[in-house]
């Protein structure tokens, strides 16, 4: 994801970086070439056989906009579910660590660090599974050895992390440490977290159907070819600059949907995992004072823009 302080709208107007125009410029070469064949061919060709006019296009062009609207909404809003998704984890867990360090008696504080720890791997097991990356090198340092062994063992890590919780809350009610009310405050909130791994895995696992995306990219694609042979009776040489101009919003407004569709990717405008899990790790040691907790360096200033993963 790409952080960045609000930019003057002239120097809006040139952001390369988080933006889709690398991906879109050979697309927008093609549409160049093809608004050049059309003005030769308008203007060398004795009875030009593709006058097609502005009028289909303008038709076409509002009921495509309205398609491609609808596409944008539902990906905004499978971003925007993983972000609530993500806020979740990060405030159930500093729950779970302020009653793991003021429920249980105070001799369970080897214990306790333990739970953070692990709280820290949890997430971290999230952002490997809805990546499809290996997580066991930022696991072994987060998990007690018996516990990373079988988290490693396991398909689902983060569930397998989670119900080793559990076990950790059983294991303090069966000592006595903590009693009946706040075993089910931990319960309560070790739910919401078996909530979130649902609820990233239903965003990942289920993306928008496959029929639709295809029809709106072929759709889009096919409009923005035929655009230069429709626009050349009435634009001109000036072919080229509307219609690289309408292919580009075009193109962009699709290629956007089909990035911000799968929120856990690592694509420059996906959410920032691997920032997320940092911070929030940060946060657990801080509330428990462990001076020991290896911080990550800060990022730069927000007087320039930088990129987090």
């Amino acid at each position: 994801m790409i952080i960045r302080p609000k930019l003057h709208w002239f120097r809006l107007l040139f952001v390369w970086r988080g933006s889709v125009l690398p991906q879109l410029l050979p697309r927008l070469m093609l549409i160049l070439a093809l608004s050049i064949v059309a003005i030769f061919l308008h203007d060398h060709m004795r009875n030009y056989p593709v006058g097609l006019g502005t009028p289909p296009f303008a038709l076409v062009g509002i009921a495509l906009a309205v398609f491609l609207g609808f596409r944008n909404s539902a990906s905004y809003e499978r971003w925007w579910e993983g972000r609530r998704l993500w806020g979740t984890l990060a405030i159930t867990a500093r729950s779970l660590t302020r009653q793991a360090l003021t429920l249980p008696s105070p001799r369970q504080a080897a214990h306790t660090r333990e739970f953070i720890a692990a709280l820290g791997g949890f997430a971290h097991a999230l952002r490997h599974q809805l990546r499809g990356t290996d997580a066991c090198d930022d696991l072994a340092p987060r998990l007690p050895p018996d516990l990373h062994a079988r988290v490693m063992a396991a398909r689902f890590r983060p569930a397998t992390i989670l119900l080793w919780h559990g076990e950790w809350v059983a294991a303090r009610s069966r000592e006595g440490a903590i009693d009946g009310y706040a075993l089910l405050a931990f319960e309560h909130n070790l739910n919401a977290l078996s909530e979130v791994i649902g609820g990233c895995e239903r965003l990942a696992n289920t993306p928008l159907p496959f029929s639709y995306s295809v029809m709106i990219h072929r759709t889009v694609y096919l409009f923005c070819a035929l655009l230069p042979f429709g626009l050349v009776d009435g634009a001109g040489l000036l072919t080229p600059l509307f219609a690289l101009l309408l292919a580009y919003a075009f193109m962009a407004l699709e290629a956007i949907a089909a990035q911000i569709e799968d929120p856990f990717g690592m694509e420059e405008n996906d959410l920032a995992l691997n920032s997320m899990c940092e911070t929030l790790e940060i946060a657990l040691h801080d509330m428990a004072a462990d001076t020991a907790f290896e911080r990550a360096p800060k990022p730069p200033s927000r007087a320039s823009d930088y990129l987090l993963d």
